[in-house]
């Protein structure tokens, strides 16, 4: 998610450059109702054919998708240049934003990738040892834990559950 809205972040500078070019020469921005404009967004992107040379493959299909763009994008005039690029740059965002509300909803869904992480060591840890004993007073697995007054049991469901168990004592009560 970070590198994503990294992503958006550096989209977003770039296109603040691309608005100042055009400011510069005395003109604006071309509105969404321009002609050009609804020219250079009715041009759909083909999705990328990726086989088995993921390198060669894909700067093909760049290079295919930039063709489509070239007659602004190749223009001498550099206020139609940097025009062309606002657009392109919009859509840019508009997917990254689409994707940064998906990477959200799958976090809230699944958690986040260091609450993954911690489960994972924690299970690799536990591995090879004698199984945890359950939760006196929810049944779910304990942890070891450690206190100043030294290890114990405690519920892996803390801190809404509170039981505890001496060690020692893995067998049911």
């Amino acid at each position: 998610m970070k590198l994503t809205d990294v992503a958006r972040a550096s989209l977003s500078e770039l296109r603040g450059d691309y608005e100042i070019v055009i400011l510069d020469r005395g003109q604006l921005p071309w509105s969404v109702h321009a002609a050009e404009a609804k020219a250079v967004n009715a041009i759909s992107l083909d999705p990328a054919p990726f086989e088995d040379d993921m390198v060669h493959e894909a700067a093909k299909h760049a290079l295919a998708q930039r063709r489509k763009y070239a007659r602004w994008l190749d223009a001498e005039d550099a206020v139609v240049v940097a025009n062309a690029m606002l657009l392109i740059i919009g859509r840019a965002l508009n997917m990254l934003k689409s994707q940064i509300e998906a990477q959200g909803k799958t976090f809230e869904e699944t958690d986040g990738f260091s609450e993954r992480l911690t489960a994972k060591r924690i299970e690799a840890r536990e591995k090879g040892k004698p199984p945890a004993p359950e939760c006196p007073l929810c049944g779910k697995p304990m942890r070891r834990r450690n206190s100043a007054k030294g290890p114990f049991w405690g519920c892996s469901g803390f801190p809404e559950c509170k039981g505890t168990r001496p060690i020692g004592q893995e067998g049911p009560h």
